[in-house]
């Protein structure tokens, strides 16, 4: 079990902390939506944590087979949607991962990102698409 906690301190920004490193993050409510946008939103952090969780089962799958993962990027395009209530309606995630891959490599390590603990979390109502680059 892990604990977090976040604090209100005004002006649609909140303070996160990871209770067992202490570290902080803040967040903001974006400008469309009455914010400042001066940090991630918390929809953001959404794609943040499904880009992150999906790059860290790639590169456990791929220490299995004694390779490394690092250099290997993801970008997150997030859309929202305002029907019937606002909410994220999708995200496109698309991979650059270095280094040479054979098909059975590249086959195992998208299926790891399809199902990385993040992604089965994410409601079947957010459309999730990926696309990978193998460079």
């Amino acid at each position: 079990m892990v604990q977090m906690t976040v604090e209100y301190e005004g002006d649609l920004r909140c303070r996160g902390t990871h209770g067992p490193s202490g570290c902080e993050i803040l967040t903001d409510a974006p400008v469309d939506n009455q914010g400042k946008g001066e940090s991630f939103s918390p929809t953001d952090l959404l794609g943040t944590s499904l880009a992150s969780c999906m790059l860290t089962i790639m590169a456990i799958a791929a220490r299995r087979s004694d390779r490394e993962l690092t250099g290997a990027k993801a970008t997150v395009t997030k859309h929202m949607v305002a029907d019937p209530r606002r909410r994220v309606g999708a995200f496109e995630v698309e991979f650059s991962v270095p280094g040479e891959w054979d098909a059975e490599a590249r086959k195992t390590l998208e299926h790891a990102a399809r199902t990385c603990p993040v992604s089965l979390s994410i409601s079947p109502a957010i459309d999730v698409s990926l696309r990978f680059h193998w460079i």
